[in-house]
């Protein structure tokens, strides 16, 4: 911010002062130092962020204009700002984190290859745990409207602070059970989860509109976290197991 002359202001000089004979020109505005560090003007690492998730074949340019859109260092603590945009994941408290980049990116993109996506966009989408909020923000760019659950109220609280200044009308924050996830929204189009158990939730299931897609992370023979992606077909429900993963564990209830 420019600082204010002090007053009385110094006048050059010791003869009458020249405002009697013409205005006298205001000094030229000194341009504001720029800022320095992530925190404050982060819009070229969220392009380099962009680009390397690009070179990591994030291919959507919907996901990629988002993930470069939503500033990251909003939705982490203060003292991690300067590692928001990079590839990992930070916590957020209560033995939580928020997801790497390129995981949200990967997961959204694949929302987006949904059929009923691909034929007329993504509509309503659940997010099972909201975390800090910072996917739900990515979220609201791709869908027409996103229900998020989170079952510790630290965390619903904490986000609705980060997300409150985005005024994202189409976000509606939810406190609860994310297993049972949210039968008054449903169906819906897409459901994300962002913490992985040894199975998944039979309600989200029922919950999931025909035409629909899953994508959460689920533990498979020996511990190992996989992204799961479950297609609601007329025909029931199909199962594509992909990469491996590392997600918190998903709990029963709220805390």
């Amino acid at each position: 911010m420019q600082r204010r002359p002090g007053f009385p202001a110094r006048l050059p000089g010791s003869g009458p002062s020249p405002a009697r004979h013409a205005p006298v020109a205001p000094p030229a505005r000194q341009p504001a130092a720029a800022p320095v560090g992530v925190g404050l003007d982060s819009a070229a690492v969220r392009a380099r962020m962009v680009h390397k998730l690009a070179a990591g074949g994030i291919t959507s340019p919907a996901v990629l204009h988002a993930m470069g859109t939503v500033e990251r260092h909003r939705f982490v603590d203060s003292a991690l700002v300067n590692q928001a945009y990079e590839d990992t994941s930070l916590p957020i408290g209560l033995g939580q984190t928020i997801s790497k980049p390129n995981v949200v990116a990967r997961m959204c993109e694949l929302l987006l290859g949904a059929e009923g996506a691909r034929a007329g966009g993504l509509g309503r989408v659940l997010e099972i745990g909201t975390g800090c909020g910072y996917q739900a923000a990515v979220l609201s760019h791709l869908a027409r409207e996103v229900y998020t659950l989170e079952r510790l109220r630290g965390l619903h609280d904490k986000a609705r602070h980060n997300l409150r200044p985005f005024r994202l009308a189409n976000v509606h924050l939810l406190f609860g059970d994310g297993m049972l996830g949210y039968a008054k929204g449903a169906p819906y189009a897409a459901i994300i989860a962002a913490a992985g158990g040894d199975a998944v939730p039979q309600a989200w299931c029922d919950q999931l509109a025909v035409g629909g897609r899953l994508v959460a992370p689920m533990a498979v023979a020996g511990g190992q976290q996989m992204l799961l992606v479950i297609d609601k077909t007329p025909h029931g429900l199909k199962q594509n197991v992909l990469e491996p993963v590392h997600f918190v564990p998903l709990k029963s209830g709220i805390a």
